[in-house]
């Protein structure tokens, strides 16, 4: 995936660059960005299908051998999760489904409003309205950096420092590049305690959040570092993805240092709110769609584009029109590279996005206080429960439908204040 690009104006470009188009105000435009990427996609689907197929079939003979029911009982019990069951992770779908996708119509409705269209494609859900431009909230990799450095100073001065030592260090490679790999990530480093930041910057809102997030993991690994074995500090990623997530809604109170002009600084603020809302149906309906697929494990690539369709239109909404688009929508669970590299591994960040909004929460009410909970939390590396580690933080380890509710209604509450 890391080898697809399509061609904009005469030059050849990544499909994260070309997600910047997704922004444009001109809806052709984005139309036709939408319609190359997914076609550029569509060339590769039945290599990734085959792929994925002997995928499953290695998995399974791999659960077999070690004399588990199904690859899903295998991977729970690989993965350590101690903390939680398969019943739980349903539990969890269920509550996303019932709240935060109402919750998602009313965004997409508003969205759709503010666009001024009779109907909502999929090439408008990253518009921006008439008259606006995206929001850049950097000019390169390097300004990027140095914005972060200056936000996570603001947030805690020992934050700023672990930014600012990662970059005296050249821990970091941002741009993205033809040919570089997709996505993004922090790599800890155990001999020389400073961890490594790699992603695909182009200058847009999410490498923003991006490099917030990875900045999060990484304060994690440095403050792991007095840990006496490597075992303590392979943190199960419902802690991990706590501590990034919660970075990402923390630093939003500080995002003044990446837009200068109070209404570009509403609209990133508001937009990274709608992308939390929207994020945790998309990681319920990535982790339905993998319990399917490892609980049916004979499946064809056609019932297994039925059982796709099925989880999206659950979790997606009513709002978003598909009309025509039927081979687009069937395939986009090929983009998802945890299905391929890391099965099971994406409910995780639904359970950290939970607590991540506790934090923001607790924030608000003691910003002090919660920092230092925080940090207290990520060093205790993997050395208690997840329950322990989320008490730590002042938070719950929770996502029953009443607590689902509760931290849903908070957040609703705080994107109607950025209409």
């Amino acid at each position: 995936t890391g080898a697809m690009t399509i061609e904009m104006n005469g030059q050849e470009i990544t499909l994260q660059q070309a997600g910047n188009y997704l922004e444009q105000t001109d809806r052709a435009l984005r139309e036709s960005v939408f319609f190359k990427v997914n076609n550029r996609r569509l060339l590769d689907k039945d290599k990734l299908n085959d792929l994925l197929h002997s995928l499953i079939e290695k998995r399974s003979k791999v659960a077999a051998n070690a004399g588990f029911s199904s690859y899903r009982e295998y991977m729970f019990a690989s993965l350590g999760r101690f903390d939680y069951t398969v019943e739980d992770c349903l539990q969890f779908h269920q509550s996303v489904e019932k709240l935060l996708v109402p919750l998602n119509n009313q965004v997409d409705e508003r969205h759709r409003n503010d666009l001024g269209l009779k109907e909502l494609r999929p090439w408008d859900s990253a518009a921006s309205k008439p008259g606006q431009s995206p929001l850049k909230p950097c000019e390169s990799g390097s300004d990027l950096m140095e914005k972060t450095i200056a936000c996570f100073e603001e947030i805690d001065p020992f934050l700023g420092e672990c930014m600012r030592a990662m970059r005296d260090a050249n821990r970091l490679d941002l741009e993205s590049r033809k040919g570089k790999a997709p996505g993004g990530y922090n790599y800890p480093l155990y001999e020389t305690g400073l961890p490594f930041i790699f992603m695909n910057s182009s200058n847009t809102l999410r490498d923003l959040v991006t490099m917030v997030h990875e900045g999060g993991h990484a304060v994690q690994s440095i403050v792991d570092i007095p840990l006496e074995l490597v075992d303590f500090k392979n943190i199960p990623s419902e802690v991990a993805e706590l501590a990034s997530m919660s970075m990402e809604l923390i630093s939003m109170e500080h995002w003044q240092h990446f837009f200068s002009n109070p209404d570009e600084l509403k609209r990133a603020r508001r937009k990274h709110l709608e992308d939390v809302l929207k994020g945790l149906p998309w990681i319920a309906c990535v982790d339905a769609f993998q319990h399917w697929l490892y609980t049916h494990p004979g499946h064809t690539s056609a019932q297994r584009n039925e059982a796709w369709v099925n989880c999206h239109q659950r979790f997606s909404g009513n709002t978003v029109d598909w009309s025509g688009l039927d081979d687009f929508r069937e395939n986009i669970w090929q983009k998802q590279l945890h299905i391929y590299e890391v099965p099971f591994y994406y409910i995780e960040y639904g359970f950290a996005q939970l607590g991540a909004i506790a934090m923001w929460k607790n924030y608000q009410q003691d910003p002090s206080g919660t920092i230092r909970k925080y940090i207290d939390a990520l060093k205790m590396g993997y050395t208690a429960s997840i329950g322990e580690i989320y008490e730590r933080a002042g938070i719950r380890f929770d996502f029953s439908e009443d607590y689902v509710r509760e931290l849903s209604d908070f957040v609703r509450d705080e994107w109607k204040k950025l209409l």
